[in-house]
């Protein structure tokens, strides 16, 4: 591990946020207006995911009064205090920049079944259980 994949590594979170693209997710922003910091909630559909280590993006695209809004986020930016999933979404690509060009329910996300921890961890253990 050379002295660039050292530094890199002490930028990142512990623990990042866990998404996925074409799900819609609330993103908690710390903006500072003058010398008061305040969090500003952004919540859209993740678009696009890039990047690597410390260096890992995220577009959000939301819809603003009519007009498209995109805005990049770093993953692991001091900046982005909370990111929350506020649903899933089921795509079959891992870029959805084909969703600039829809309008209405048309630029809508499928949305994927939830299955959370304790669902999943009972049926691998009734799996395993009959397989035994």
């Amino acid at each position: 591990m050379n002295r660039l994949e050292r530094l890199q590594q002490s930028f990142t979170k512990a623990t990042p946020p866990k998404f996925e693209v074409g799900d819609t997710v609330r993103v908690h922003v710390k903006v500072v207006e003058g010398e008061k910091e305040r969090i500003q909630v952004y919540e859209g559909a993740v678009i696009a995911r890039k990047g690597t280590l410390n260096t890992e993006t995220f577009t959000v695209r939301k819809v603003s009064y009519g007009v498209g809004v995109e805005r990049i986020f770093p993953v692991h930016s001091p900046i982005v205090t909370k990111v929350d999933v506020v649903r899933q979404g089921r795509v079959r690509r891992a870029k959805l920049y084909y969703l600039r060009s829809k309008k209405g329910k048309f630029a809508k996300v499928e949305e994927r079944e939830f299955v959370g921890e304790g669902k999943a961890s009972a049926s691998a253990k009734a799996t395993a259980a009959a397989k035994a």
